[in-house]
This record gives structure tokens, sequence and C-alpha cells, in this order.
């Protein structure tokens, strides 16, 4: 448990992280780029020119098996002509008063903007081909709530080269899961305000299994999109966007009200670029370009913070002012990188760090990094609100500790070496990977191996570090982080601005 949750322990019912929004895209291979269009149009015998008679069929034909997907169901298609139109109000109210049971539950159609590809001659090179071009056409909204995913869409563009979107909750599909296994629960929106049992429901959460998903998402193609099996292609598909949520849900509103303005004021003052890369497991280069930062609004259900680098970003609000919630929202997976296999030029393969794929079946590893991407922006608040016990095991480490009748002094936050060193260690790209001594000797330059060694070997006597069996490869412990953290930010925050005030009188 963090220590935010071992301080309120009594007030708190229990905790839950879970994904929250997923949306995967699905790609049709060899039709998803212009040149593999051309290629298929000439295996085909299929004149370029004669791409848009080409396609034109297949959009009466997503037409048609629109009309009779909503004549079965005994549904109107609602054709949306308002940009400010709220799908999802409409799919709530309709569900209503039609009950939450499997089906489908409403269908809507809009022209929006698609990929297509445009007629091309090169008086240059005398070459034909499809150019991409951006443009319009009809897309439609197949909304249903599925047994397992809970309430999902499809949107399928009636234009090749058919890339599809499908979004579900994984509150939703995590819900399904506990209804099938008996356990009681209450789902606020897409938040759990109660569950019999944390413990199971964490499991399930945590057991993100993908083939099934893989097979239900080709279904879901086949019958709402079902021109694709006259070319037997199969979908490649792809995390477009995911959303993972950590929630402490409290007993009483009262008593997150209690300390929930607290925590959004300490996170505005103390939460820096260099520590949101921390909390997303990267290191802040100084030749980092993209967008970083902080911003704080309050909205009609409460205030927000966010902290944004690139196409990543980690919020903390209130739901019901019930849930804390933290949640990691990723738009592109390549921003992180894990250990997986990596296959080489040669025909070789490694396991090494590499870029997150973005197909379906990095959503497992996803999970993990976006959960701790969430324990360390709650471990970091958590020593920021509860000063006086940061205070306490700050002075532990501060003293000597012997063992095997040797002297390891203690750490003092005012020395320029202790500082370096509790920077150095607590780098975003150490997070998920580790360190090991020659990672220390570059950020502490000057310092040979040796020297590096009698420092790794006094931070783990100290219980700030550990080692990972049969390597050379250390991680902070949790008593490391805290106190880390709240020391750096002691000394940040409170300390020097406090000695500056005194100098100044």
């Amino acid at each position: 448990m963090d220590l935010l949750t071992d301080r309120y322990g009594e007030n708190i019912s229990g905790v839950l992280s879970c994904f929250d929004r997923v949306v995967i895209q699905g790609t049709l291979p060899g039709f998803c780029f212009a040149g593999g269009m051309s290629l298929f149009l000439s295996r085909n015998n299929i004149r370029i020119f004669d791409y848009p008679r080409f396609a034109e069929p297949l959009r009466n034909a997503l037409r048609d098996n629109a009309e009779l997907i909503a004549k079965e169901n005994g549904l109107e298609i609602d054709f949306i002509r308002k940009k400010n139109f709220r799908k999802e109000k409409r799919i709530q109210d309709i569900i209503k008063s039609r009950g939450d049971h499997p089906g489908l539950v409403h269908i809507f159609s809009a022209m929006e903007p698609c990929q297509s590809y445009k007629p091309w001659h090169d008086k240059n090179t005398h070459h034909t081909y499809l150019k991409p071009d951006d443009g319009k056409c009809l897309h439609y909204y197949f909304y249903f709530i599925d047994e397992e995913l809970g309430l999902t869409y499809v949107r399928v563009p009636t234009w090749c080269p058919f890339r599809l979107q499908i979004y579900f909750n994984g509150h939703n599909k995590l819900a399904a899961s506990l209804l099938n296994h008996g356990v009681k629960f209450s789902l606020m929106d897409n938040a759990f305000s109660s569950v019999s049992d944390f413990g199971l429901a964490q499991e399930f959460s945590n057991n993100f299994a993908v083939d099934p998903l893989h097979s239900k998402l080709n279904r879901f193609a086949e019958i709402y999109c079902p021109v694709i099996k006259q070319f037997d292609l199969h979908y490649h598909w792809s995390i477009m966007q995911a959303e993972y949520s950590t929630d402490i849900i409290f007993k009483r509103q009262q008593d997150l009200h209690n300390i929930y303005e607290h925590l959004v004021r300490s996170a505005i003052h103390s939460v820096k670029p260099e520590n949101i890369a921390t909390f997303l497991g990267r290191n802040l280069h100084v030749n980092y370009k993209d967008e970083i930062g902080n911003n704080f609004n309050t909205r009609i259900e409460g205030t927000r913070i966010k902290h944004s680098m690139g196409s990543v970003s980690i919020k903390m609000y209130d739901k019901f002012g019930l849930i804390l919630r933290i949640e990691t929202t990723v738009n592109d997976v390549s921003f992180f990188k894990h250990y997986r296999k990596v296959e080489h030029r040669d025909g070789t393969n490694s396991n090494k760090l590499a870029q997150m794929k973005k197909g379906i079946y990095s959503l497992p590893a996803l999970q993990g990094l976006l959960m701790a991407a969430n324990r360390r922006y709650l471990q970091f608040i958590s020593a920021i609100d509860d000063v006086h016990a940061g205070i306490d095991k700050l002075d532990k480490i501060s003293q000597t500790v012997v063992d095997n009748d040797r002297p390891y002094k203690g750490f003092n936050l005012f020395t320029e070496e202790d500082q370096k060193l509790f920077e150095s260690i607590a780098s975003g790209e150490f997070t998920i990977s580790g360190f090991q001594n020659k990672h220390l000797r570059k950020k502490l330059s000057g310092k040979n191996s040796s020297q590096i060694s009698r420092q790794l070997k006094r931070l783990h006597v100290h219980g700030l570090i550990k080692k990972v069996g049969h390597t050379y490869k250390y991680y902070l412990t949790k008593l490391g982080l805290q106190v880390i953290t709240l020391g750096l930010k002691l000394k940040e925050m409170v300390v020097i601005p406090n000695l500056a005030g005194n100098l100044s009188l």
C-alpha cells in the first residue's frame, strides 16, 4: 500500500487499477498506404484512374449493410448534423429507457474527414499511381452492449481503405467479469464506488487476455464492415489511445474533501517537468522538444490537474466527490520503452529495451507501465502529503549504519555530493530499467567504479535501493522513493525559501 492509503486506510474502502478508455484502430494490410493500394489495383488489372469506380460499389454495400442492421433491430439511423452533438449523452438516455441488456443500442451516421487516395500521373517519370488525399465520407457509429466488453462502438467509414475505430471501456469489461463470477459491486458512470472483493477485482483486471479480444474485434469487422470478405484480408489491430486509472475509493465524500484540495495544491506547486518524466519512466534531456508541463482547471465536476509530456499525460481529479482518480493517458504507445524481443536484420533476435509496438498484443505490457506510472505519481503526492512521517524517515537515514562491523555514514541533503547522488538514482530512465554502476558513473562525473560501488553499498544498507538477484542492476525501494522524493522537495519548497526569507531580514 502507498503512504496515502496507509495513512487514510480507515477512510478508504478500496483501491482499484483498471484500463478505462481504450480505442483500437483497424487497418487492412495492403490498403492502408497509397503504394499498397496502387499495387493491389495493378495486380487485379484495375486502372489507377478507375479507383473511384472500384470504391463506389463498396461504399454502397456498406450503406446497404447499415440499413439492413437498423431494420433488423427496429432502429432508425440517426444522422448527426450539429457539430457539438454529444453521442454519449444520447446513448445514455437510450440505455435508461431500453435497459443495459446486451445488443445493439443505436446507430449514428455523420459526414466526417477520412483518409482517401486520388489518381495521379507524374509527367516527369511517366508513372501513374495513387496519392494520399484528405476528404470526407459518410461514417457509421454502431453502439452496442457486448456481453464481455460492455458498451462498445464501432466506427465504420464508407470509403476505402475502411480504417475502423473501435472503442470500449475497461471498467465495463471488468464489471462483466465480476458479474459472471458473482462478485457484488456498484458502478457509477465509469468508476466502481464499491466492490465486495477488491483483491479479486484487481486480479481480474490484471489478467488482460488479448486473444479473446482479437477474435471479438475480427467478428465486429465482419458484421459492420462485411466488404472486406471479398478481398480475403484480415484487419491489423493497433492501439490508438489508452487510458489507465487508479481509483482510491473513499467511504464518505467528506473524507476525500478533507484532503483533496491540499493534494491538488501540493501537486501544482511541487510537480516539475523532471518529475513528470520520472512518473513516466523517462529522462528529461536538455534537447527534449515536445510540450511538457502542468495544467489546472476547474470543471463542473470539480478541479483537475493534468501533467503532460508529449503524447502522454497524467491527471488527478475526483469523481462524485468520492473517488480520487489518478489516470495516465497515452496517444502513442511507442512513447514507452520496455524489454521485449527485437528481431535484427541478420535474422537473429534478442531481448532488449526498445520502443513499444503499437499492436494490441502490447496491451498487457502497456498495462504494467501505465499502472507503474500511476503508482509513482501516487507515491510522490503521498510523500508530500505526510510530511511528518517523511521527516522521521529522513532523520533515520541520516544516522550511521553498521553492517558486518563496518560503519556506513548517513545521508545529508545539504551536501552537494549526497544531493547529486539522490537526484541521479531518482532519474526517470532508471524507474523502469533500473541502474548499474556504469550508469551512475555517467551521472556522477569524476567518480570511478570503486567509489560508485561504495555509494551503492551505502544506499543498500540504509534500505534505499535493492539489488535484482544474479544481476548487477539496482532499483529504488519503496522507502527510497518516499525519502528521496520528500527530501528533495522539502529542501526546494520549504528549507531554501525559509532560509532565503531569513537572510532577507
